[in-house]
This record gives C-alpha cells, sequence and structure tokens, in this order.
C-alpha cells in the first residue's frame, strides 16, 4: 500500500461520499387521495473510492445494487444528490471552472455503454460516428485530417478504414461495439467509465473486447472504471474490486485478495455461485434470496435477512465501513470475528 501523498498524487478519480436519492412519489393528487406519503430511493448511498492513473477499478453486485447509478454520476450524465467526484483534481461539482477548462475535462472523460445495438446513431455512417467527438472538441480542423484519423482509429480496434463508409445495421455486436470504443477514444481520453460493456455479447466475443480494451489500456495508459454484474470478468480486468449491495459499498479489495479470501457474507455468496471451472469437488450454490425493495430497504444492515451470519445487531444499526490497509469492509460479522451463525 502506497503512502497517502503518493496515492492522492496518483489518483485520476476520487469519489468522496457519493448520493443520489431519486423520489418516486405517485402524483399529488393520488398522494392526497390516498393519504400516501412522498416515497424516495436511495439509488448510492456514501460511496467512496479513488482510482489510480493506469488502474482499473470495478463495481460489482446484483442489478439493483447501484452500480450503473454511480457510473452515470461520475461522468457527469445524472446529477449526484451529495458528495464530491475529482477528476485529476477538479471538483465536476463545482461551477468555478470556466467553460473552456469544463470542456477539456469533459472531453478526457468518456463512456462505453452497456448496449452496442442502441447506443449508435443509425441513420449515421460509422465514420461520422467516430468523427463526432474529433469535430465537437475541435481536435482536427480539416476534413481530409478528420478522415485519416478516423481510419486509424478503426484499425486501432481492429476494423478496417473502409468499414468507416457502412452503417451500424452492417456489423455484429462485437463490431458494434468495437466502434462504440473507437468513437470513445477519438476524443483521446484519459479515463474511461465503461458500463456493462460486454453483458450483450455472446461469451466468445466477450474476450476478444476484454483483451482489446486490456491492449488500449496498456497502450494509452487509460483508467478505466469497470462496471459489472459478471465476476469472472471482473477477475479478467480490474486490479480491485468494490462490491454493491442495494446502494451502499459492502467490500472494497484487490482483486486477487477478494478471490481468495472475500471478507463480507454477500462477497463470499456472490463467489459461491460462480461454477466450478477447476472441478475443486467444493460445493456450490446459487444466490440465496433477492435485493430488497430499495424505496423501504430494511432496517440496519441492508443484507442481514439473507445472510447467515446476522445476529440482532446487525438487525439494528448500519454497519460502519471500516479501511483496513488496502482493503474495507462493511460488517458487523467481521469486525466482531463471527463466523458462524
Amino acid at each position: 500500500m502506497t503512502s497517502a501523498s503518493t496515492t492522492e498524487a496518483s489518483a485520476v478519480v476520487e469519489v468522496t461520499a457519493l448520493s443520489r436519492t431519486f423520489d418516486v412519489s405517485k402524483p399529488w393528487l393520488n398522494r392526497v387521495l390516498e393519504r400516501s406519503p412522498k416515497a424516495f430511493l436511495k439509488a448510492a448511498q456514501e460511496i467512496s473510492f479513488s482510482i489510480d492513473r493506469g488502474e482499473t477499478f470495478a463495481l460489482v453486485g446484483e442489478s439493483g445494487s447501484g452500480k450503473s447509478t454511480v457510473a452515470k454520476m461520475v461522468v457527469g450524465l445524472l446529477e449526484a444528490s451529495s458528495g464530491a467526484i475529482r477528476i485529476e483534481g477538479v471538483d465536476m461539482r463545482s461551477r468555478k471552472q470556466s467553460g473552456a477548462e469544463m470542456r477539456d475535462l469533459r472531453r478526457r472523460i468518456q463512456m462505453i455503454f452497456q448496449d452496442p445495438y442502441a447506443s449508435l446513431n443509425p441513420r449515421w455512417r460509422v465514420d461520422r460516428i467516430i468523427a463526432e467527438p474529433i469535430r465537437a472538441f475541435r481536435l482536427e480542423t480539416s476534413e481530409q485530417a478528420i478522415s485519416a484519423r478516423v481510419g486509424e482509429l478503426l484499425e486501432l480496434v481492429r476494423l478496417h478504414p473502409r468499414d468507416g463508409a457502412k452503417y451500424p445495421h452492417e456489423f455484429s455486436g462485437g463490431q458494434r461495439q468495437r466502434i462504440c470504443i473507437a468513437r470513445a477514444l477519438a476524443s483521446k481520453p484519459e479515463f474511461l467509465v465503461c458500463d456493462e460493456p460486454t453483458s450483450a455479447l455472446d461469451v466468445s466475443v466477450q474476450a476478444q473486447i476484454l483483451n482489446l480494451m486490456k491492449d488500449l489500456q496498456d497502450e494509452f495508459q487509460l483508467t478505466y472504471l469497470f462496471i459489472s454484474h459478471d465476476l469472472a470478468v471482473v477477475r479478467h480486468m480490474a486490479r480491485r474490486i468494490g462490491v454493491m449491495y442495494l446502494g451502499r459499498l459492502v467490500e472494497v479489495a484487490e482483486s486477487h485478495d477478494l478471490f481468495r479470501n472475500p471478507r463480507h457474507p454477500y462477497t463470499r455468496m456472490l463467489l459461491a455461485a460462480i461454477p466450478d471451472l477447476e472441478m475443486t469437488g467444493q460445493p456450490r450454490r446459487t444466490v440465496e434470496g433477492e435485493i430488497p425493495n430499495p424505496i423501504s430497504p430494511p432496517t440496519g444492515c441492508a443484507f442481514h435477512p439473507r445472510c447467515p451470519l446476522a445476529n440482532a445487531r446487525c438487525a439494528s444499526e448500519l454497519p460502519v465501513f471500516r479501511n483496513d490497509g488496502a482493503m474495507g469492509v462493511a460488517c458487523h460479522a467481521v469486525e466482531e470475528g463471527r463466523t458462524a451463525p
């Protein structure tokens, strides 16, 4: 573990106590007639993490855990209710920066979306799609230079420059995701937020896209925030992993430590559900239960209704996320050393 000063100096992204609450109340007249109160959904609560330059930090968890909400807040597609987001030391929620400063910062942050079928304009040719960020940020001025840059980007993602004359529907899912990656790289970014970039693809194609992303990261020293529900994908991509449950971080650890020695019962449950490809003979079980309703979550630790180690304290007291060197966990059972019900 590096010193605090070194970590702060090398961190590209610093997220502190990030939260987002949605008002999901019924219309005013319905609430008056039904005498029902307002309803709020806490999609993300007190999320804190940092990402060093050239590092991949992953957020994992079941659907509904708040991973994508955090990703959209970090990239600026969704306004945070509270907390701080610093990219290269600049507060993304501050209004003190000039338009030119924010424009340059936006150029350095890009996002790769989950569905390559929905994230490409079907009416535009591929060369126009990839050229759009180049024109928007004025990275090239002449059409000849823009066309040459588009050809370079297509070759970078292992497509042919002639593919720029085609429309998105002429490509397979994996090829479309390559186009999305080329578009993201067009603005010469330093930080990429990847929201389940391979979940809509076949398994064989997933490996190709992940290997491409790792090669590009090595070549350009890219920093990734990688969102996924697939622990096998995360193990291949990330150096550090944060596990989310019902809008909160419950564990953060180095990838090899998390898979070798998971601390939080929820992390153990997720890992136990992975198919035993090495055929060790250890018993495997599916993830038990479901994520509770986020509008009316359980008291205390939100995981306690599904947790085999839960006791009365877990049902009444919210666990505090406690850092322990490079790791961190929010669990009363871990804190008390409980290993059995």
